[in-house]
């Protein structure tokens, strides 16, 4: 089975709302992690990435516009030693806290569920990247209601052990644009990556719908020191 073009699957869904890209790079060299946020409200779109640490968080590009902080002011990226989380949601920070106490990842998000935005129930979406004496692995898990009932919630986690050179998997929160908005199905898309930091970067930001992208933020780690690089592009400037 080949890989799914990331350029294509972004480039035809106007909305795929939040994204996680995890994976290899093509030289093995690196680990891969990009998250992306769009908006269709003003107050989703007046946002930006902002180095915070060795993650990142995202701010009000206009604080006057902000309406309503409690779903769009997170911290997307934080780093606990080894791992690196990337999330859409304040759940980045539970899965800090309760792995800083030995729980694991999926028992972390045991205690969260999809965020509370009526009718959508906008999915968490998460993912871990774990680097330990040259060996490289990552996970991916999605909190969404069962086909749009609040009552109830589906819980699925992906571990995926020795990835393989120039591939990784997206997942994201919506199957497409919509009212209420389809919450993704199925496994995480096995994509290719390809290219530097700065390629990748370029491609996935010139690949998301213009009207409706809003952030990027693009890390590649050596899987060997563990020494990363970032890129962040902002809509607003």
């Amino acid at each position: 089975m080949e890989t799914a073009s990331l350029e294509q699957i972004l480039k035809s869904n106007p909305y795929p709302g939040r994204g996680i890209v995890i994976g290899l790079s093509p030289d093995s060299a690196y680990a891969v992690t990009a998250y992306f946020i769009m908006g269709r409200s003003v107050n989703s779109r007046n946002r930006i990435f902002v180095q915070d640490g060795e993650g990142i968080r995202t701010k009000a590009f206009d604080p006057a516009k902000l309406s309503d902080p409690s779903l769009v002011i997170y911290a997307p990226v934080r780093v606990l030693g080894n791992k690196t989380i990337v999330t859409n949601g304040d759940q980045t920070d539970t899965i800090y806290s309760l792995m800083d106490k030995q729980l694991t990842f999926e028992q972390a998000l045991r205690t969260r569920t999809f965020e509370p935005d009526a009718p959508n129930y906008t999915p968490r979406i998460s993912g871990i990247l774990h680097l330990e004496k040259d060996t490289y692995n990552y996970a991916m898990s999605i909190l969404k209601s069962e086909h749009g009932n609040p009552d109830s919630c589906c819980r699925q986690t992906f571990a995926y052990e020795h990835p393989l050179a120039g591939e990784g998997h997206l997942i994201h929160t919506y199957q497409s644009d919509g009212d209420p908005l389809p919450s993704f199905e199925g496994e995480p898309v096995r994509v290719g990556i390809a290219g530097d930091i700065d390629a990748f970067t370029d491609q996935i930001w010139a690949s998301l719908n213009e009207e409706n992208k809003v952030s990027l933020f693009v890390r590649f780690i050596h899987t060997a020191t563990g020494a990363y690089e970032t890129r962040i592009v902002n809509k607003n400037q």
